[in-house]
């Protein structure tokens, strides 16, 4: 879910996040921004838990290896033109 939130800037970091960032985006990358500050500890914590288990990590690593077999032994696609 989403929350709506007004915020003030100076006029100078507003009129650079309209050029630097661009309209329709600034909000995407404010929360980019702010997320690992406020959400950055439980998901470390998770990422560490995750390393841990040591069975969960050979099975992804066997499935990312499956792939990129799968990948190497495809043709090249003909192209049209």
């Amino acid at each position: 879910m989403q929350k709506k939130l007004t915020i003030t800037l100076d006029e100078r970091v507003y009129d650079g996040l309209h050029r630097v960032v661009g309209r329709r985006r600034i909000s995407r990358f404010l929360e980019s921004l702010a997320r690992p500050h406020v959400m950055g500890r439980d998901l470390e914590a998770a990422y560490r838990q995750m390393a841990r288990e040591e069975a969960r990590e050979a099975e992804a690593l066997e499935w990312t290896e499956a792939l990129v077999g799968d990948v190497v032994g495809l043709k090249p696609a003909k192209q049209i033109g």
